[in-house]
């Protein structure tokens, strides 16, 4: 009993310790780099994890794409994963699928031409067959989810009608005060942010590079604890 006490422990102070360097990562890199918490944030909710990102969460990203900055900063991360799909990696790119799915209805209008060029990678994630443990079918969710950002991206009258309900849901939950922060129409952003073109052909690949590098970074950290 005492040895699954003590390992259990040991497993505690690995988890403890695993997350510890990582918020170390994300400071140093807030402090020494560019980098911005919003890019954070994209990368963190777009990750592999067993969860799907927050309307809360969605609602800043999605407010902070009318920034011309954060804007490339958002879709180069969300190119990324989605060039990079892979079937083990699946969780990532239905995270991302959620995300492009919020930024569709409720970010800037650009967001639908920037990734057209996406639709032959979102088009495989149709084929995902995958039933877990407790018997919930990730492969229909994730069809469903790749279905609706597929016809979201051909823009017209469907874009602009979802566009639309989620603007009146949005003005809906601001009469129930607090319950606004989750969920905040972009249709009427204030005027510090500002609608901008796509530059993501510009964007340098420095910030490729040092994504690359960051990612070796902490893989080599969890190695060590590991």
């Amino acid at each position: 009993m005492c040895f699954v006490m003590g390992t259990l422990s040991f497993d505690g102070l690995k988890q403890q310790a695993s997350f510890y360097l990582k918020e170390k990562i994300r400071s140093a890199r807030l402090v020494l780099t560019d980098v911005t918490p919003v890019q954070l944030l994209v990368e963190e909710v777009t990750s592999g994890k067993p969860w799907s990102p927050d309307a809360k969460t969605m609602g800043l990203i999605s407010r902070s794409a009318f920034d011309c900055d954060e804007y490339i900063r958002i879709i180069h991360i969300l190119h990324r994963r989605l060039s990079s799909f892979e079937w083990e990696n699946w969780r990532e790119a239905y995270n991302s699928l959620v995300l492009l799915e919020h930024l569709l209805t409720r970010g800037p209008e650009s967001i639908a031409i920037e990734f057209q060029g996406e639709s032959s990678i979102i088009e495989e994630m149709l084929a995902l067959q995958y039933i877990d443990e407790k018997g919930f079918n990730w492969g229909l969710a994730v069809k469903n989810k790749a279905e609706r950002v597929l016809k979201l991206l051909k823009g017209g009258t469907f874009l602009k009608e979802e566009r639309e309900r989620a603007r009146r849901l949005a003005q809906g939950i601001k009469g129930f005060g607090s319950l606004n922060r989750y969920l905040t129409s972009t249709d009427n952003e204030p005027n510090i942010f500002r609608r901008c073109n796509s530059q993501y052909e510009n964007y340098t690949g420095e910030k490729r590079e040092y994504s690359n590098q960051r990612d070796e970074e902490e893989s080599r950290f969890l190695q060590i604890i590991g």
